[in-house]
């Protein structure tokens, strides 16, 4: 009586977790990803504020801004030629 008394309790702690977090769960949810987005913009907000005041000027214009790569291009050999032959 006991064992059938435990499994009973059991699956009723099961089921009612299940039922809560069908309700529950979404609200939940959305609550951490609210908390996530103001975290989010607390910490780059301004970045994306620079980024866009920047854009709004050159709309429609390309520009890169980088190093060019200095070409390795002399004209003096590297090594000597070997011929090889062979032999019989």
């Amino acid at each position: 009586m006991v064992l059938l008394k435990t499994i009973l309790i059991i699956l009723l702690v099961y089921y009612g977790l299940k039922i809560l977090a069908k309700w529950y769960g979404p609200k939940l949810f959305n609550y951490a990803a609210r908390k996530t987005e103001q975290k989010f913009k607390e910490r780059f907000g301004d970045f994306t504020q620079q980024q866009t005041r920047q854009g709004e000027d050159n709309i429609g214009d390309i520009s890169v801004k980088g190093k060019r790569a200095k070409s390795n291009t002399s004209k003096e050999p590297v090594g000597e030629y070997i011929e090889f032959e062979e032999l019989d």
